[in-house]
């Protein structure tokens, strides 16, 4: 299992120059995780306007604070124009498009993960179903497998509780349009806690029905906090990673950031591995 934290937990230490990628990569470092998960959005508001010396900058602070750069989340928050489901093609092409740019962000940023989120753009449109929805989705993300296999990157589709979206709310879901799709080298499914806790099935049995498509998986709190702030048990979550072979990512993300946001990265990481431990001592 390797551990990482969403950047943009730090958005509060901007300076007047930016993001203060250094500082934030250090101090995460120090807290012990592994990686850090980046969302675009702490680079530019508009992924065409990061330069390509910016790229490399951020990918060179990332290896020298001794931290993987997992990939990229958030993938369409803070834009305009973009759309997941629209019915409107050249609305689609527009999204593709964007996505393609981000695709070629995470590489040069030496991430393989691309976590799909962006409940606000992917949400029903007036007098679209479900079915003409998921049609709308597999057409746009189907567009992106060619620069996907080229740069060796994988989309991870994130379920997300009804609160939130009314597209894709389930695990189960999210496998069908991975099958839709068709691709599952290529995109496949990311798991969330938050998420999960809307649904009926209980976390651990979630992770085992979806074992042959998951491959990226967030740790936080359906109260928005890391984990270990709530009353979310982590110890049989992880247990059943263990069981399925999972070794990929677990990254914490954070909403609620009102423990304060060094307490949540340094308590979140302690309280995941202590879990791990116990697994691994019995």
């Amino acid at each position: 299992m390797k551990w990482a934290l969403c950047n943009e937990t730090f958005e509060t230490w901007r300076t007047d120059a930016g993001f203060d990628f250094p500082r934030v990569f250090d101090y995460i470092k120090g807290c012990g995780y592994d990686g850090v998960e980046i969302a675009p959005f702490t680079m530019e508001p508009d992924v065409f306007h990061i330069p390509a010396g910016k790229r490399v900058e951020v990918a060179g602070q990332a290896k020298r604070a001794g931290l993987e750069i997992t990939g990229l989340h958030w993938l369409l928050a803070r834009t305009e124009g973009y759309y997941l489901t629209s019915p409107e093609p050249a609305i689609r092409q527009k999204t593709a498009d964007y996505f393609l740019e981000l695709i070629r962000l995470c590489a040069d940023l030496n991430g393989a993960y691309m976590v799909l989120g962006s409940p606000l753009q992917r949400n029903l449109l007036p007098g679209v179903t479900k079915d003409q929805a998921l049609e709308y989705a597999a057409d746009t993300l189907s567009k992106t497998l060619p620069m996907l296999e080229k740069c060796g990157v994988r989309m991870a589709l994130e379920p997300l509780a009804p609160k939130e979206t009314n597209f894709m709310q389930t695990a189960a879901e999210g496998v069908e349009l991975i099958r839709k799709i068709g691709e599952p080298e290529r995109i496949a499914l990311h798991l969330d806690c938050k998420a999960m806790s809307s649904e009926s099935v209980p976390i651990p049995e979630l992770i085992r029905r979806n074992r042959e498509h998951l491959i990226y998986f967030h740790a936080n709190d359906p109260n928005l906090q890391g984990p270990g702030f709530g009353e979310l048990a982590f110890e049989p979550i992880l247990q059943s990673l263990c069981d399925i072979g999972y070794d990929g990512w677990v990254s914490v993300e954070v909403f609620d950031y009102t423990p304060g946001i060094e307490r949540l990265a340094t308590e979140s990481i302690r309280y995941l591995k202590d879990c791990f431990e116990k697994i691994n001592n019995r």
